[in-house]
Parts: C-alpha cells; sequence; structure tokens
C-alpha cells in the first residue's frame, strides 16, 4: 500500500502561519474583490438596458447565463493576474 504526503509533510506549519504570507493574502483578497467590483460595475454601466430589470422582471435566463459567464471569466482573469 501506497503512502501518500500529508499536508504538514509538504507544507511546513511555520510557513502556512507567517505573518507576512497572511497580510499578503489578505492584500490580494482585497485586491481582487475590488478589481472585480470596479469590473461588474463597468460592465453594468455600459449595457444598454437594465440588467437586474432584465433578470428579475423579464426572467431573461439567457441573459443570467451569459452574467454568469462573465463573472467567471472576470474572476479567472483576476486570479492569474494575482498569481503572476
Amino acid at each position: 500500500m501506497h503512502a501518500y504526503p500529508t499536508l504538514a509533510s509538504v507544507i511546513p506549519l511555520g510557513a502556512l502561519l507567517d505573518p507576512g504570507s497572511i497580510l499578503s493574502a489578505l492584500i490580494y483578497s482585497l485586491l481582487g474583490i475590488v478589481l472585480f467590483a470596479v469590473a461588474f460595475l463597468v460592465i453594468v454601466k455600459i449595457a444598454p438596458f437594465s440588467i437586474r430589470k432584465e433578470i428579475e422582471e423579464d426572467q431573461n435566463t439567457s441573459l443570467g447565463i451569459i452574467i454568469g459567464a462573465v463573472i467567471i471569466g472576470i474572476s479567472l482573469i483576476i486570479s492569474s493576474a494575482v498569481q503572476g
């Protein structure tokens, strides 16, 4: 039977609890959230119609799918940019 390495043997606990690592993770998380919010606001502003009205009142499922795909795409781009 093969023995698989545990997380503790691959990454030392001291590296996970390093204040610099925690601080940089928080900063990058906040930066990603801010960039995502700005990108979403730009999409809402340039849309020639009310996205909220189309999805909530008119039950436009296709617009909901498109907006979901845009959200995933923006998230992947921001994630790649933050990771380097």
